[in-house]
């Protein structure tokens, strides 16, 4: 009897194709001659139609994940690719986000056309990017250049920076390679100045809870490190609450049994930021107390207000 196909959702943009198709090879090619068939299917979401505000406005990161999580509780697909930053920290109930293929590149990219780095742009030099994380992070190293909201897929923000809306962007690294266009990177952000968001360079893979035969098949090509990491990043950012109204960058690094976890918070102008490190075994544990010491330091108004 022929397998039952397996239905993966997700976004329709070049990246968010991108990463289902790298999943989809992945299966056929752990599975081998085992493998059932692969479908791709694409799903709009509210973020992708949304065009013309910050997603702060709007609802923030589910956004991005609501139409497809439908599927998933419906049982039209098996699995949803995403990519890991975009994700909420809290899943919607019968959910889980717990297999991840090996994370790409996670630092930051500065594209501009006319300077070679940040610190090359002029004073009132326009800076585009959504990212609240980013326009804090430019705020505070250039205080000085103007940072403007800027959306949409890496294809449209790369036309309007070459239509001249603005002076520079900022893009992940890992997108830029994924598509096959890390040559337009202009110069890549040290990510200990520049720190990532939480998840950047993550593809990551949603499926039902108790799921036993996708999450099988998912074994398969799942990265233990990276799903450690991630592990630590999204308790170190549930644990601050983050939503896409705070600034915030956390980084997970695995070394043997050894978890590192970096992280930052910012007030959206860049004026105020607290930051702390902390290495431990367990990540959810390591996340919390991380993520518990950066909101004493930023004390009860912090997070209230942006």
């Amino acid at each position: 009897m022929q397998p039952k196909p397996i239905r993966i959702g997700t976004r329709g943009s070049p990246l968010a194709l991108a990463q289902a198709h790298e999943v989809r090879q992945k299966l056929l090619d752990a599975l081998g001659a085992d493998a059932p068939d692969i479908e791709i299917v694409v799903l709009s979401t509210a973020g992708d139609r949304i065009q013309d505000r910050a997603l702060a406005e709007v609802g923030g990161k589910g956004l991005f994940t609501e139409e497809i999580e439908a599927g998933l509780l419906d049982g039209s697909l098996d699995l949803a690719v995403h990519s890991s930053k975009d994700m909420p920290t809290v899943l919607p109930e019968g959910l889980v986000l717990d297999h991840f293929l090996p994370r790409e590149d996670v630092r930051d990219a500065f594209i501009s056309l006319k300077y070679p780095t940040l610190d090359a742009l002029p004073a009132g030099a326009v800076v585009g990017t959504a990212s609240l994380r980013r326009q804090a992070m430019v705020r505070r190293l250039r205080p000085d250049l103007e940072v403007v909201t800027y959306r949409g897929n890496v294809q449209t923000r790369l036309r309007k920076l070459s239509e001249g809306v603005v002076d520079a962007t900022l893009l992940a690294m890992a997108g830029l390679n994924r598509l096959g266009m890390a040559h337009v990177a202009t110069a890549i952000l040290d990510p200990e100045t520049f720190p990532p968001a939480v998840g950047q360079g993550a593809i990551g893979i949603e499926t039902r809870a108790g799921d036993r035969r996708i999450a099988e098949l998912l074994d398969r090509i799942h990265h233990p490190a990276t799903g450690l990491a991630l592990a630590t990043e999204r308790a170190f950012l549930r644990t601050l609450d983050g939503s896409c109204r705070t600034p915030i960058a956390g980084h997970a690094t695995i070394s043997g049994a050894s978890i590192h976890l970096r992280g930052l918070i910012l007030t959206p102008d860049g004026v105020t930021a607290h930051s702390g490190e902390a290495t431990g075994t367990d990540p959810e544990a390591l996340g919390i107390a991380l993520g518990e010491r950066l909101k004493a330091l930023g004390g009860p108004d912090f997070f209230r207000g942006h």
